[in-house]
C-alpha cells in the first residue's frame, strides 16, 4: 500500500517528538517524488548573540530535512540511515519569520545518497545551500 503525501508527512513529524527536531520547532511540511521541505521559525532560540539566525541551527535544519529525505527513500525495512558528512555555505543573515529547508538527491545509491539542500525565506530568497551524504547500512536482525 503506497503512502500518501499526508501520511509520510505525518510520520516524519511523528518521530521527531522528543527529538531535536522537536526543540528547533522543525516541521516536514511538503514532500514530492524526490524532495522534501521542511520549515523552522527564526526567533531567538536559534540566534546567535547578535540577533540573527545561527549558522549551526540552520546546519540542524538542513541535515534534518536530509537524513529524513534519505530515509523516506531507502528500504527502511531492512536498513538505517545515518549522515556521513553535512557542508553548508551561508548566503544571507535572517532576524526573523520562518525558513524553509528543500533536500533533493544529487546521487541516490544502495549504499550512498549525496542530497542537495536550499535553505530560504519565506520571500524565497536563498539563505544557505548545504550539502549532506547520508550512508544506508543493512540492519542486523
Amino acid at each position: 500500500m503506497q503512502m500518501t503525501k499526508e501520511d509520510v508527512l505525518a510520520k516524519a513529524n511523528a518521530a521527531s517528538k522528543n527529538t531535536l527536531m522537536e526543540t528547533l520547532d522543525i516541521v516536514m511540511v511538503d514532500y514530492g517524488e524526490d524532495f522534501l521541505v521542511a520549515r523552522m521559525p527564526v526567533t531567538s532560540r536559534v540566534h546567535q548573540p547578535d540577533g540573527v539566525l545561527h549558522g549551526g541551527a540552520t546546519a540542524a535544519l538542513a541535515e534534518s530535512v536530509g537524513s529524513f529525505a534519505s530515509h523516506i527513500f531507502i528500504d527502511t525495512e531492512n536498513m538505517f540511515v545515518r549522515g556521513l558528512e553535512i557542508t553548508a555555505n551561508h548566503l544571507k543573515s535572517v532576524k526573523d519569520g520562518f525558513i524553509f529547508a528543500k533536500a533533493s538527491f544529487l546521487h541516490k545509491g544502495r549504499t550512498t545518497q549525496l542530497l542537495d539542500i536550499k535553505v530560504t525565506d519565506e520571500a524565497g530568497q536563498l539563505i544557505s545551500i548545504c550539502r549532506l551524504s547520508t550512508i544506508s547500512l543493512p540492519k542486523n536482525k
